[in-house]
């Protein structure tokens, strides 16, 4: 049995998860669940994931969802070195960091700019939100000072994290220009995260599309 990955493009976590298997050049049966559509609520796929989230991988009898947990098995299973997630204890204790703080700040601040405005009718953008995510992308610009990518010299796991999640905001038209480090990590992460373009960024516009069309005028 091979490799599935339950997945919904305009998910910043899905496309997480799809963007490691894509930088481990691994062959992946990608099965769409329309979260817009409630597909997630179907019986076959609650069977599968009782949590009823994506992304959720299932590889043999080994079924994972929560798109940190997935990178993680996925580069230590199938990953040709431990570039993308260090074996060294200390490095890769920097990595998880950023992934928690990808999990617990800075994605949960963003959703909660934009969850409301995709599916509770809400039009304007409350400014303590805005400010929080402020802070969680300022914390950011101090994590890349003096460092290439967010855990040191070179592209992990985390990195793939942080950009799906901030690409999704940069969509809706977040101007991050401010964060002179931030800016040039992710222009970075663009060019050299394998098949960014298909696997993120498509996703990421028709995130951002979505949300805009339903903000009121001036929000961002």
């Amino acid at each position: 049995m091979g490799i599935t990955l339950y997945h919904f493009p305009p998910s910043a976590p899905s496309r997480c998860a799809l963007l490691v298997c894509k930088a481990l050049g691994l062959d992946v049966d990608v099965q769409i669940v329309d979260l817009f559509a409630k597909e997630q609520l179907k019986p076959d796929f609650v069977q599968i994931n009782p949590q009823h989230c994506v992304p959720t991988l299932t590889d043999g009898d080994c079924t994972i969802w929560e798109s940190r947990a997935i990178a993680s098995y996925l580069v230590n299973v199938y990953g040709k070195d431990d570039s993308l997630y260090p074996k060294d204890p200390k490095q890769r204790a920097i990595v998880d960091q950023r992934l928690h703080f990808d999990c617990g700040t800075l994605y949960p601040r963003i959703r909660a700019i934009c969850f409301p405005v995709l599916f509770l009718g809400e039009v304007e953008i409350d400014e303590d939100k805005k400010a929080s995510l402020e802070e969680a992308i300022g914390f950011l610009d101090i994590f890349l000072e003096g460092n290439n990518f967010m855990a040191g010299t070179n592209l992990t796991i985390a990195d793939i994290s942080i950009a799906a999640s901030l690409s999704s905001i940069i969509a809706v038209g977040w101007d991050i220009s401010a964060y002179s480090n931030v800016a040039a990590w992710f222009a970075k992460c663009s060019l050299e995260i394998p098949g960014y373009v298909e696997a993120n960024q498509t996703g990421a516009d028709q995130f951002g599309k979505a949300v805009k069309s339903k903000l009121a005028p001036g929000q961002i």
